[in-house]
């Protein structure tokens, strides 16, 4: 079904590859890692794994223990031998990863155009703070929606009515924006419109529907929406 912008009220966003560069993680590695690239990207696509399977098994523990425990088994898995401390350390990366530079002015061209803005992530309560202070944008979104409210994490459809709720807008008035392919089929399969957010220029998954919308930058959305 194509993008309806009329519909739409309220924005909601993701926040890790939406808002903030989780690739910048390999930065906090580079010092410790001869060939850091490889176990970012494992480190992230085992955390996603790990919700998704706490999702199944109803094992949820909050995001920054299942980012935690992904990271060791990437550094376990490419024989990085690091201390506990120092494991930490490349964790709180999560605290202060790289901002895209359309987030701020795209936020504020849609607030501006009369659009309530909030952060719906995986990410628990003192992840968002940190992202939102860091990200400079406390003061052009609403509020922030955390998996841990619901302890259930995307494309669980839980999350998105949640969010829903907790922005007090009727579910199929959001779109949710988002450069993560799951949570496009999820907000999509709990009623909302999703705005895929590609970057890369990389392809659609073959799996699931097609998003409402692809944008490059927030801008694009901004004009979709008219503002």
């Amino acid at each position: 079904m194509p993008f309806d912008p009329d519909r739409v009220t309220t924005v909601t966003f993701d926040s890790y590859s939406t808002l903030v560069d989780v690739d910048a993680a390999e930065k906090a590695l580079a010092d410790r890692v001869d060939d850091p690239e490889p176990v970012s990207r494992l480190w992230r696509s085992r955390s996603l794994a790990y919700t998704f399977v706490a999702n199944a098994i109803d094992a949820y523990q909050p995001f920054y223990e299942m980012n935690r425990d992904a990271l060791q088994y990437a550094l376990d898995a490419h024989g990085v031998d690091v201390s506990t401390e120092e494991r930490d350390e490349i964790l709180a990366v999560y605290h202060e990863l790289d901002v895209f530079d359309d987030v701020r002015d795209g936020i504020e061209r849609l607030r501006e155009g009369g659009y309530d803005c909030y952060v719906v992530s995986n990410g628990n309560p003192a992840m968002l703070d940190s992202m939102v202070d860091h990200a400079d944008i406390g003061d052009i979104i609403e509020d922030t929606i955390s998996a841990d409210e619901v302890e259930t994490f995307k494309p669980d459809a839980e999350i998105y009515r949640h969010a829903a709720a907790r922005t007090g807008t009727p579910i199929d008035e959001i779109v949710h924006v988002t450069a993560g392919w799951f949570d496009v089929v999820g907000a999509q399969h709990a009623g909302m419109q999703a705005a895929w957010v590609d970057r890369k220029a990389s392809p659609w998954e073959p799996f699931g529907p097609e998003p409402d919308l692809t944008v490059e930058t927030f801008y694009d959305l901004a004009e979709e929406l008219g503002v």
